[in-house]
């Protein structure tokens, strides 16, 4: 009979050796295609049939309806810092004196004097500062047309180098006004942004603490 515990350990190898695409937490899904073209049965013999156009005779070239595909620049810079002290303190000081008085229990402590101190000082100060940058392009595909005609777009980029694997992912909604000519956008005009950069490999896996030993960090008092 085999030990209870060999089945677990096994499923708990092969999920840890299985190459999974890291988790996210973009919108859904990260493409799309685009619906049907409608077929004119009633053509005018023009050559511009406005029934069946994808753009307007006059108009630039830029992402509209459901798959198609417009490129966000990445300007991302965020930087924050914060300081806090703080200091109290805190003193005390209790005399007692004991009567005269006879006949009663404790006789031998007449004329005796208690004196009580207390004395408490605290101070504390913290100090913390993040400071990043992220920049680079990323082409994303229209996912879904809003009635007010805003753009929920959304697209993923894996970059695969030797035996790693970076993905870079973005989602949000895009006004067709912030929409340049060459089609492209700045990642600061994108309202309900998500940008994620992971990566899945032996050095990313590496750099990642192992979930025994977060158990025991989470679940240790000291």
């Amino acid at each position: 009979m085999r030990p209870p515990f060999i089945p677990i350990f096994a499923a708990v190898l092969t999920a840890g050796c299985a190459m999974t695409t890291p988790s996210t937490s973009v919108h859904q899904p990260m493409s799309t295609r685009p619906a049907p073209m409608a077929v004119n049965t009633q053509a005018n013999g023009a050559i511009y049939q406005s029934s069946t156009a994808r753009l307007a005779l006059f108009e630039d070239r830029r992402a509209r309806f459901v798959g198609d595909v417009l490129t966000v620049v990445l300007e991302e810079r965020t930087t924050a810092s914060k300081n806090t002290s703080s200091k109290a303190n805190r003193s005390g000081e209790v005399s007692i004196g004991v009567p005269v008085a006879t006949r009663l229990p404790g006789a031998s402590l007449e004329g005796a004097a208690l004196t009580g101190t207390s004395d408490s000082t605290f101070e504390g100060g913290g100090n913390s500062a993040a400071n990043n940058v992220f920049t680079g392009n990323v082409s994303v595909t229209v996912i879904e047309v809003y009635p007010n005609g805003n753009l929920l777009v959304s697209g993923e980029k894996q970059v695969t180098i030797n035996q790693g694997t970076e993905y870079i992912r973005f989602s949000g909604v895009v006004n067709p006004l912030n929409v340049g000519a060459a089609n492209t956008v700045s990642s600061t005009r994108v309202a309900d942004a998500r940008i994620e950069y992971k990566g899945r490999g032996y050095m990313s896996e590496a750099q990642t603490m192992g979930f025994l030993q977060r158990f025991f960090l989470s679940a240790s008092p000291f």
